[in-house]
């Protein structure tokens, strides 16, 4: 069977890869576990660094508003699609067409070559808590309605829409699961209002300063990498009449200060590493994130059986276990 990764080269990408060849199996279109004959990763460029050396791995590069390119990697024999490809929040926000074409119009084609195939594909979207807005209340929910009040967020509560339609179609056997913010992200910050939160733990923690745009009291809802993949994964293979008509799926997150995450940086690095975080506020960053959700009450994930993260210790012992030798690799050279 083969899987395709729109958006496969950025980091959640890279470890849906590996997780995939570690399973070496995952549940195709009629629900049974099926070997993973190939692993097509789909991205704007060729993914830097070169993806394993492993020969059901193949890279693609191309246009993913770009139909004919996008059916031919959603080609016949594909059983699974993970659509990650997005422009980030900020790009989105500043670039209206740009946002459009990748998330609105990328997103089209995605399903629409799903709609071409023999038997419909799992699909997997990753949606965003920006599909809420305006003055959110501080706790969000399974029941809390979509208010997107940026462009990002309501292209991304479009695609969410036309999951649900397309799988009540029977086009595809959808699943759009809300992230929180993920921390800590590996790799270099990017232009999305949330890159602060990752960048505070992982830069120090490789030994680079960085700076914190926010206030120590900012509260945020995150999720670890690691448990962020586990999601994925289980949502991925679950049976879809667990699922039922709603395919929106919230997922789990722990609330947190950025006080309290500077807490548990010190535990992890010592006063060092907090010495290498320089406060400069940003009015226009903590704006963005006092209206974030401080809190998100994924309930519906934890009766599908979706775990998240226990604290923000384990969150930062994780990323010093899975990427912190790879980022200060990176960081040196």
């Amino acid at each position: 069977m083969r899987v395709v990764i729109t958006g496969g080269a950025g980091f959640v990408g890279r470890k849906l890869v590996d997780r995939l060849l570690r399973d070496g199996e995952a549940a195709g279109p009629d629900g049974a576990m099926r070997e993973i004959s190939e692993i097509v990763v789909f991205d704007q460029t060729d993914p830097v660094p070169p993806l394993p050396d492993d020969r059901r791995v193949r890279a693609v590069a191309g246009d993913i508003s770009d139909r004919a390119t996008v059916e031919g990697v959603i080609a016949e024999g594909t059983g699974s699609v993970f659509h990650l490809a997005a422009v980030v929040s900020a790009a989105a926000e500043a670039d209206l067409d740009l946002g459009l074409r990748v998330n609105l119009d990328g997103t089209r084609a995605v399903i629409d070559a799903c709609r071409k195939l023999s038997a419909p594909p799992r699909l997997v979207f990753a949606s965003s808590c920006a599909v809420y807005g305006g003055e959110p209340p501080v706790l969000v929910d399974d029941l809390t309605p979509p208010d997107p009040r940026t462009s990002y967020g309501a292209q991304k509560a479009c695609g969410e829409l036309l999951v649900n339609d397309y799988s009540r179609r029977g086009i595809v056997d959808g699943r759009a699961v809300r992230l929180p913010t993920i921390v800590v992200r590996p790799g270099k910050p990017n232009k999305a209002a949330s890159t602060f939160a990752s960048s505070i733990l992982r830069e120090p923690l490789s030994g680079v300063e960085t700076i914190c745009p926010v206030e120590p009291r900012s509260r945020m809802a995150i999720l670890s990498p690691r448990r962020l993949i586990d999601c994925l994964m289980t949502l991925h293979n679950m049976n879809s009449a667990r699922l039922g008509a709603e395919r929106r799926i919230l997922l789990p997150s722990i609330s947190v200060t950025i006080g309290e995450m500077v807490e548990g940086l010190e535990r992890a690095g010592g006063r060092e590493a907090v010495d290498r975080i320089k406060w400069q506020r940003d009015d226009h960053i903590q704006s963005i994130v006092d209206h974030w959700p401080a809190r998100m009450e994924a309930s519906r994930a934890a009766k599908l059986g979706l775990v998240g993260d226990r604290s923000i210790d384990e969150m930062i012992a994780a990323f010093v276990e899975d990427d912190l030798p790879a980022q200060k690799a990176l960081a040196q050279g």
